[in-house]
């Protein structure tokens, strides 16, 4: 089964849940941005947690289905369509063939991701869908989606062979993600190693005041504009590693928090890390958001992503009896 693409989105990537155990080689796990919506994405489709999404940005590409197939959108609002109808999020839906799916209007959030039932055919490089764009590698054949790309899905015969005259089937499978998204007005992390290098009024400066998303951030990271912070004294870093959420001082006294597509090692210095229950929300910023930081220990830190684990396996358990009843009445 095959499912064009008929209009090229601004950076549509297949990814998953990243590339591990390699950054000793200088090559970055990568992977989906949010982390919970890719998951959400593929649990509405009886997918594992781990397939290949395809993780998509406004102004998203348009794609053009051959045959049925079950599919579910999680994350951002871009007004998904199917033939100019609207559809809704978190839903899994059973799209006929030859019709289109397109995104109209952006609304809220950043990415948005695509599940298919079966997940989508792409390289694998180094045990990861993950596109890696910088060396060309994984996903599809290693680049964005372009116009006219031809993508394959791993499952070729689905739950059903026809479907009646309309162009989708909302199935009663349906997920709510609030519970994963913090409703808090801060962003929480844990003090990095050079912490201690801030001088006193930087260290009050980083939790009081608002630091804004400015438009030089990526995948790779979120530059932060806001009150520069100074260190207590000048001191020399040799590069050590770094991981997702690590937020780095610069020399001019702004900040970097670095997200999926970062770097392995790193020479600035380290003075917080955001917990990995916030980076899936932090992944929903656009530019010109604010963020606000507050501190929490190791140990909250632990129990708040444990519990988000938990949440995601009910979820998943919740996602299987839903598909489970609809296909079976």
């Amino acid at each position: 089964m095959s499912i064009r693409i008929i209009k090229q989105g601004i950076l549509d990537t297949i990814q998953d849940d990243g590339r591990y155990g390699y950054q000793h080689l200088g090559i970055n796990p990568g992977g989906a941005m949010d982390t919970i919506a890719a998951s959400v994405a593929n649990m509405l489709v009886g997918n594992t947690i781990k397939e290949a999404v395809i993780e998509l940005h406004f102004p998203a590409a348009t794609f053009s289905f051959e045959k049925p197939c079950l599919i579910a959108l999680s994350g951002a609002d871009f007004s998904a369509t199917i033939n100019n109808e609207i559809i809704p999020l978190n839903t899994a839906i059973i799209i006929a063939g030859s019709t289109e799916l397109s995104f109209k209007q952006y609304k809220t959030g950043a990415r948005c991701y695509l599940a298919v039932q079966g997940g989508w055919d792409a390289v694998n490089w180094l045990n990861s869908y993950s596109t890696n764009t910088k060396v060309h590698a994984g996903g599809f054949h290693g680049s964005a989606l372009r116009k006219d790309d031809i993508l394959h899905c791993h499952a070729e015969q689905f739950m059903f062979a026809s479907l009646p005259s309309q162009s989708y089937i909302i199935t009663g499978a349906k997920a709510g993600t609030d519970l994963f998204y913090s409703s808090a007005s801060s962003t929480r992390c844990t003090k990095g190693k050079q912490h201690a290098w801030l001088d006193d009024r930087s260290k009050d400066l980083f939790e009081s005041v608002e630091f804004a998303i400015s438009t030089q951030s990526d995948r790779m990271g979120y530059r932060l504009k806001g009150e520069p912070l100074q260190t207590a004294e000048q001191k020399q870093l040799l590069s050590s590693a770094v991981v997702k959420g690590a937020i780095q001082l610069l020399p001019e006294g702004q900040l970097i928090l670095l997200m999926a597509d970062h770097q392995t090692t790193g020479g600035y210095p380290v003075i917080a890390n955001v917990i990995s229950a916030d980076v899936p929300a932090l992944a929903q910023m656009q530019p010109g958001a604010r963020i606000r930081f507050e501190f929490v220990t190791v140990e909250e830190a632990e129990m708040l992503f444990m519990q988000q684990q938990q949440n995601l396996m009910q979820l998943q358990d919740d996602c299987n009896l839903q598909l489970k009843n609809f296909f079976n009445q």
